[in-house]
């Protein structure tokens, strides 16, 4: 509702009131001095997830945003307290994540005069973000919020940064005029679509491959990516970004393509002759690392035009994925059908065949994984998917061991959030923190490595006591698997270049709140997965330390060949 002659005392509170009017009811991470901000939050009954790091901080906002598809924040210092969120601000941006940065600055009257903590912020932050704006005057408070929050949400949505310096933030504001708000979205049905260069390649295509990307989350609630995978026959596979936009029970599901994908699902990609990338940025784990990209055209679909490769050939469409595909599954009809009958049934039955033999080498890793000593990660990727209950995300990491969770069938349904093509440590293991507050209904496991862990322990350890319910299994090799195994690849001397220490677990979080247990015994896996599962289910966040050996690494890397064998 607009209202005219509003006054606020200070920046802060006219910012908090249009957050509020938009809908925000959370904020994460570490101010500075500027302690006026809380004092607004408290007045609107807004809550701060407190952080000890700003990294963190921004990890949270992601993880928040992703969950949601909504508008998060995040509040920050100045200075070093920005650089130090930088990372995050990048993970931000390459997710397409609209979080609102909001944070403090140093004063017009001292820049250039060494104040303290002075910094360029916007230039730092300018190249991370979809906008980055340092608030000149009282008077364009209002009006460079509501162009944030317009920013942020896009299309495409992703971070945009807001810097409000000293003398601005305890200046009064008033809004003499109507208060201005976000644009209203125009939601259209998809009308009818012609045939062009796009839709000649679906209709032609005999053996096709549907490929979904992370634009499409939040986008797919009714099925409708499925629904054109049936219509065409395709086999189905997302980005690892994209996973959890579409159902991974459906008998197209084929996985995650590229470099996370089993040999079977690979044998598809081979073979087909058309694919059709949704809402995807076509990166380099999908593209390389495994999976022989195949010869044919490739048909992008993407609102954002940076999302479209000029590095494959085939139409490229500029628009939204869900309308596209609602529109060519009107416009092929029952036409396509009934002209590629025989070889749709063909490549139904080597979709079909795939997923079997992928069934089949899961059991077969799980019959080896019995007969070895320790707790190996196909097991404990089993046991957790067999105790988890409905509704339930995995937030997850990117290094060499982590990287199981991303092979399916190993890890099968439910929502997943993942880092971006950046993987910054530590991602998955703050993420969960906002995650979880954005889905409190949701059993919310963050599979992660120890490294990761350990980059966010101190934000674990605080925010337990009032932002629990999540499960930390934490995969123990000491270190950085990724890197170590490089290490052996070029023959470089383990003890003078220590990536890891294998089987030792990092030291415990303590508290009333937590829930610590080392998992080493077989037997244990089912009984302490479910104790962990009801600790969390009561507020608490439950950690289980996993030792894994440095030989248990993700069939799809292994034959890859990225790792030494």
């Amino acid at each position: 509702m607009n209202r005219a002659g509003k006054r606020y005392a200070d920046a802060w509170s006219a910012i908090v009131d249009l957050l509020v009017a938009n809908g925000v009811d959370t904020c994460f991470g570490l101010p500075g001095d500027d302690l006026e901000l809380l004092r607004a939050l408290d007045a609107a009954g807004l809550d701060l997830v407190p952080c000890r790091d700003q990294r963190n901080a921004m990890y949270m906002a992601t993880g928040y945003a992703l969950q949601t598809g909504r508008l998060a924040v995040c509040a920050l210092g100045k200075g070093p307290a920005v650089t130090h969120a930088a990372t995050g601000l990048l993970e931000a941006r390459e997710s397409g994540a609209p979080v609102l940065v909001l944070a403090a600055g140093v004063a017009e009257r001292r820049r250039g005069s060494g104040g303290f903590q002075e910094l360029d912020q916007v230039a730092v932050t300018a190249p991370l973000v979809r906008w980055a704006h340092r608030v000149g005057h009282p008077d364009r408070v209002v009006p460079a919020t509501v162009t944030a929050l317009t920013r942020a949400a896009g299309p495409p949505p992703g971070p945009v940064y807001l810097e409000i310096p000293d003398d601005v933030r305890t200046a009064e504001v008033l809004v003499t005029g109507p208060r201005p708000t976000p644009p209203e979205p125009l939601v259209l049905e998809p009308g009818p679509v012609t045939w062009g260069p796009a839709l000649g390649a679906i209709g032609a295509s005999r053996r096709p491959v549907v490929l979904v990307g992370g634009g499409m989350r939040h986008s797919n609630g009714d099925g409708a990516v499925e629904h054109f995978a049936e219509h065409l026959g395709a086999a189905l596979f997302t980005t690892a970004s994209g996973r959890g936009a579409v159902d991974e029970r459906h008998p197209l599901f084929c996985g995650v393509a590229g470099l996370y994908a089993a040999a079977p699902a690979r044998a598809l990609w081979a073979s087909c002759d058309l694919v059709v990338s949704l809402a995807g940025r076509l990166e380099e784990t999908v593209v390389e690392g495994g999976t022989p990209w195949p010869p044919v055209e490739v048909v992008q679909v993407n609102v954002d035009p940076a999302g479209l490769s000029a590095e494959f050939s085939g139409p490229r469409v500029l628009g939204d994925a869900r309308h596209a595909v609602l529109g060519w599954s009107r416009a092929l009809g029952e036409r396509r059908k009934a002209e590629h009958a025989d070889a749709s049934e063909a490549w139904a039955g080597e979709i079909a065949d795939a997923r079997k033999a992928m069934s089949r080498e899961v059991e077969a890793e799980l019959v080896r994984a019995a007969a070895l000593p320790g707790v190996r990660i196909a097991e404990l990727l089993a046991a957790l998917d067999a105790t988890a209950g409905e509704p339930r995300v995995l937030v997850q990491e990117n290094g060499l061991q982590d990287m199981w969770s991303y092979c399916f069938p190993f890890h099968v349904g439910g929502g997943s959030i993942v880092p971006s093509e950046q993987t910054p440590l530590g991602f998955g293991a703050a993420a969960a923190i906002g995650v979880k507050r954005a889905a409190p209904d949701h059993e919310v496991t963050a599979f992660i490595g120890d490294g990761a862990f350990l980059a966010a322990r101190a934000d674990i350890a605080v925010a337990a006591p009032a932002h629990g319910g999540v499960l930390y299994v934490v995969l123990c090799n000491g270190g950085y698997g990724w890197l170590d195994a490089q290490r052996a690849r070029l023959g470089l001397d383990a003890d003078r270049y220590p990536f890891t220490r294998p089987g030792a677990p990092p030291p415990m979080v303590d508290g009333p709140d937590i829930r610590c247990r080392v998992l080493r015994d077989k037997s244990a896996l089912t009984s302490e997965i479910l104790a962990a599962r009801r600790f969390c289910s009561q507020g608490g966040t439950a950690v289980l330390m996993v030792p894994v050996a440095p030989d248990d690494i993700p069939p799809p890397i292994r034959d890859a060949e990225v790792v030494p064998q």
